[in-house]
């Protein structure tokens, strides 16, 4: 859960290296993150939840430039801004 939030910006972009080796290595992860440019480089397959629940779900590609639910997209404009 929010494997960097409590990292300086050097640490961060050491866990983050090494999740995108993992990832590259084709190791399966579950990451909660709000670092979406990271979320869309590294995941194969994303899940937006809001409250609990699961609002959208889908390839990166697809849910960072073409979300199809409302909140997904407001909370992107945020987030990407």
């Amino acid at each position: 859960d929010e494997a960097t939030s409590a990292l300086d910006p050097e640490l961060v972009d050491e866990v983050n290296l090494v999740m995108k080796q993992l990832a590259a290595e084709h190791m399966t992860m579950l990451i909660v993150t709000h670092e979406m440019r990271f979320a869309e480089e590294v995941a194969d397959e994303v899940l937006f939840m809001d409250g609990g629940v699961v609002v959208e779900q889908g390839p990166p590609a697809e849910i960072f430039r073409n979300p199809r639910q409302e909140r997904t997209r407001a909370f992107l404009r945020k987030y990407l801004a």
